[in-house]
């Protein structure tokens, strides 16, 4: 799930400390509604589960050589078992990863023979589309589709949506099955929380699809990943898949993408004065990306290498406690299931998520530019979460946490970007009282969740 050049980069933002707010207080901007709600989700999972799990080795690059769609065939499938696993994370959202790399398709497309309607399983009457949106809405969980523009084996396509020498169809024929499958997609499922691009989207003018028109007419509530310049609900990557986002990482962003649908390159963590909002999404494995395909798909004898609970902590600090989403790979076997072992590990790092984060010491909210929590008895804290109203956009710029000790303050930890959440860690400190000071801002901050927590 190599992302290209085509992706999410904006222009490093230099923050200066002099000055608290110019008399003249710059643009703020603000998200919608629909933006408001996706990072408020903050958690999510990318299911991937495509013909790699059942012919080891395939490259999709390698033109002809797609596996037959007769191999496909998960006799145990059952997308309650993926989206109960998703709740054991405590995630809102799923993607599905409805067409990937290979061409094959998880629904009976009708654009096309290379799907799961010439599959073995459920003699080709199955749709696994169907089954997952049947199941995120049994469980209340936002649902998202994943289906690559970008790349397509079984027709010989290649990034950014280019036909190759020698493919079964011309650029107009392909650009008509992207047409056709995206329809089928977001036509036939309801509504959707979140579409995916994994490269962006070959625009119109390049001699790729219409995408834009047909996401504004189909799903024009839908956040899109990496989507087509113009649409209003855009999310942004950044720039790796470990869970580590930049940091700072501002919500607003010089430009969403070119207005040839390709993506800016200029750098990774936006812009305080940046006149778009589009977000960081924070994507990664379960499993070490060094493992069978990046980690993105499962393959037999690999349960053992799958991060620690520590590792996948540090991941969800750098990922949701640096203002972006969440999503955690999750592979599924060739039974059609999510590995016991993954299920475990899953669990636990669910289960430590709301340990270290669901009961804080002491918390409170307001606006202004001090915040101060005094206790009744010295307290040892190692952690802070802070939270701006993202309603009012990100007004933060700088500011600093300070612990009273001994009868004097102390810096505990500096930072720049606040956003929608922020997770501060630092060497455990006993202390009387805590004070978050904002040094700059570009408006008067509006705090909705100050909170720290004492040592486990």
């Amino acid at each position: 799930m190599k992302k290209l050049i085509y992706l999410f980069w904006f222009y490093v933002a230099c923050v200066g400390c002099t000055n608290k707010r110019s008399v003249e207080e710059v643009k703020v901007i603000c998200p919608n509604t629909l933006q408001q709600k996706w990072a408020e989700a903050e958690i999510g999972v990318l299911i991937h589960f495509d013909m790699p799990v059942y012919k080891p080795g395939y490259n999709w690059r390698k033109w002809g050589s797609h596996p037959d769609a007769s191999i496909f065939n998960p006799t145990d499938l059952n997308t309650d078992q993926w989206i109960g696993t998703a709740l054991k994370l405590g995630a809102k959202y799923a993607v599905l990863v409805a067409k990937h790399c290979s061409g094959f398709s998880l629904w009976p497309t009708e654009a096309h023979e290379y799907s799961i309607k010439n599959s073995s399983w459920k003699g080709g009457k199955g749709d696994i589309v169907k089954d997952f949106i049947a199941s995120c809405k049994k469980y209340g969980v936002k649902p998202g589709i994943y289906a690559s523009t970008t790349a397509n084996g079984y027709l010989y396509v290649d990034n950014p949506g280019l036909v190759q020498k020698g493919a079964p169809v011309t650029q107009e024929e392909y650009n008509k099955i992207v047409t056709k499958q995206l329809t089928e997609l977001w036509s036939n499922y309801g509504e959707l929380f979140e579409i995916w691009f994994d490269g962006g989207v070959l625009s119109k003018e390049r001699g790729g699809a219409d995408v834009l028109s047909l996401v504004r007419k189909l799903q024009p509530n839908a956040i899109a990943f990496q989507g087509p310049y113009g649409h209003p609900n855009l999310v942004r990557w950044v720039g790796n898949e470990e869970g580590t986002a930049p940091y700072p990482c501002w919500a607003t962003a010089d430009s969403t993408t070119n207005v040839d649908g390709t993506c800016v390159i200029n750098g990774l963590n936006g812009n305080p004065g940046a006149p778009f909002w589009c977000p960081g999404e924070s994507d990664f494995t379960l499993r070490w990306n060094k493992s069978y395909q990046g980690g993105w798909f499962w393959h037999a004898d690999q349960d053992s290498m799958i991060f620690t609970v520590d590792e996948l902590m540090n991941k969800y600090i750098t990922s949701v406690g640096r203002n972006t989403n969440m999503l955690l790979g999750i592979v599924i076997n060739d039974k059609g299931l999510v590995p016991d072992a993954d299920v475990h590990r899953i669990t636990e790092f669910g289960n430590e998520i709301r340990k270290r984060f669901s009961s804080p010491l002491a918390t409170m909210r307001g606006e202004g530019d001090e915040y101060e929590i005094s206790f009744k008895q010295p307290a040892t804290i190692d952690r802070a979460v802070i939270q701006e109203e993202i309603a009012f956009g990100e007004r933060v710029l700088q500011y600093k946490l300070s612990g009273y000790q001994n009868g004097k303050w102390i810096d505990l930890v500096t930072g720049s970007n606040i956003g929608h959440k922020h997770i501060d860690t630092f060497n455990p400190q006993t202390i009387d009282k805590v004070k978050l000071t904002v040094l700059q801002s570009k408006a008067t901050p509006k705090i909705k969740t100050f909170a720290v927590y004492d040592v486990l």
